[in-house]
């Protein structure tokens, strides 16, 4: 009966510890994409973000976010799977993007929500005039309003084209 008892307790852990490592086993590497597009170039950090932009002469984007905002993930959805803004990417910006505040005060002038986009240009200036379509926050974007995200980063690249 012992013996019995004993054998079922260490069935049942063996398949407990199975399960578990399965369940490990099934979740994706983190990327510096944090799903926002794995074919895109990201850099790592905002100084980073700065440097390159200022080598390549693209805008920099800096997209803030949260891994628990639903807000964030319904835009990340729509965001990855838009195949023209991540050519856009891809081609003509450098990518950032945050899950923490930077030091840029210059990066949040209506406050810290998230989600929010914001452009740099390569002379090192936040694009304060490039905003969503919301006047209490400034800098979101929800999935309906990519056709309006996508015209703020063809804005970006005109301003840049004129200033050269």
């Amino acid at each position: 009966m012992h013996s019995a008892l004993g054998l079922s307790f260490m069935v049942i852990a063996v398949s407990s510890n199975f399960a578990m490592a399965i369940k490990k086993e099934k979740r994706l590497p983190q990327t510096l994409s944090r799903g926002w597009g794995d074919e895109i170039t990201w850099v790592q950090t905002y100084e980073e973000g700065l440097y390159q932009a200022k080598q390549s002469n693209k805008p920099l984007m800096v997209i803030h976010h949260l891994e628990d905002c639903q807000y964030c993930q319904a835009l990340k959805k729509v965001f990855a799977e838009n195949q023209e803004i991540q050519e856009m990417c891809q081609n003509n910006f450098v990518m950032l993007n945050l899950m923490h505040e930077t030091t840029d005060k210059n990066l949040s002038p209506d406050g810290q929500y998230v989600p929010r986009i914001m452009f740099v240009d390569p002379s090192l200036t936040v694009r304060a005039d490039i905003t969503g379509r919301y006047s209490n926050r400034l800098y979101t974007y929800e999935p309906q309003d990519l056709p309006v995200l996508i015209e703020n980063m063809k804005k970006a690249l005109r301003l840049i084209q004129t200033e050269l």
